[in-house]
């Protein structure tokens, strides 16, 4: 291992038709999916490598797959909450958005019982300093962290991105995202963003885990970990060779579809030099909690 730090390995449990760059073009709901079929090829991996992780559940996800979502807390992964239909903060709106969290507590409770959920990341990294009204909504619901910022607006997806946030986990201000409060009973932990030379390099996962190529993503890591702890990210359709393709714009389909047949590949690369851990463990290293 050469990282310095432990760093967060989490999965946003949702299947392939949830994303907002899938979903807005299928014109109608799914149910069913693939998760049965991918999700054992992930623990097996973790597995190998005695690694857990925090799984982000769609509510959506838990209802239809309750055994699935037993098997992992079962193999002693942390359980997070990732809303339950997948919508964005701005979409669902300040009430939306608590009955979403009272929707997920109740089915929490049907599935795993008394489970405590400390930790949640919103669909698209949608929080933003439009939705920060969601912070006290989270420490309400009894939340301990949250892990919804992407620290960089990127000019080819509007969809998410905060400039001048902090790159890592921190105590965050409900008055102003972007700022750390000491007093505050919420932590954040934002999404990696490398800068080498100048130049952010988001290395967060997902998208940027299959684009980049192997080594520079793992030497933009290896100098982000010397500075601190950093989380990957990634979704169990982008560990599937054979999720479905649909017709998507250009751009939808290069950010939907491209590489996904090498996640795991790159996966195991990872895990190979870094030292991974649950998110709530990594936090509490850092002193959260207390």
């Amino acid at each position: 291992m050469s990282s310095l730090f432990t760093n967060a390995l989490t999965i946003d449990l949702e299947d392939w038709f949830h994303p907002e760059l899938v979903r807005d073009h299928l014109g109608r709901r799914l149910a069913g999916g693939r998760l049965s079929e991918v999700v054992p090829s992930i623990l097996d991996l973790l597995n190998r490598y005695h690694v857990k992780a925090t799984f982000f559940i769609l509510g959506e996800v838990a209802s239809q797959f309750p055994s699935l979502v037993q098997q992992i807390h079962r193999e002693g992964h942390e359980i997070g909450c990732h809303g339950v239909s997948h919508r964005m903060l701005r979409d669902l709106g300040e009430e939306g958005f608590k009955k979403e969290l009272e929707d997920f507590r109740t089915l929490m409770k049907k599935v795993l019982g008394g489970v405590q959920i400390k930790g949640f990341r919103a669909p698209t990294f949608s929080l933003n300093q439009t939705t920060q009204w969601a912070l006290p909504i989270l420490r309400d619901f009894g939340y301990l962290y949250d892990s919804s910022i992407f620290p960089k607006k990127l000019f080819w997806n509007p969809l998410y991105g905060v400039d001048d946030a902090p790159r890592y986990p921190y105590r965050i201000s409900f008055k102003d995202l972007c700022k750390e409060d000491p007093k505050s009973p919420l932590w954040e932990f934002p999404a990696a963003i490398a800068k080498v030379g100048g130049v952010d390099i988001p290395v967060s996962g997902g998208f940027y885990l299959r684009t980049l190529p192997a080594p520079v993503f793992r030497w933009a890591l290896k100098r982000m970990n010397g500075e601190g702890p950093f989380y990957i990210y990634l979704h169990p359709w982008e560990c599937d060779e054979n999720t479905p393709r649909i017709s998507l714009p250009f751009l939808a389909k290069k950010v939907t579809y491209y590489g996904i047949r090498k996640v795991l590949f790159k996966l195991e690369g990872l895990l190979k030099r870094f030292s991974f851990s649950r998110m709530d463990d990594v936090l509490i290293k850092m002193g959260a909690f207390e």
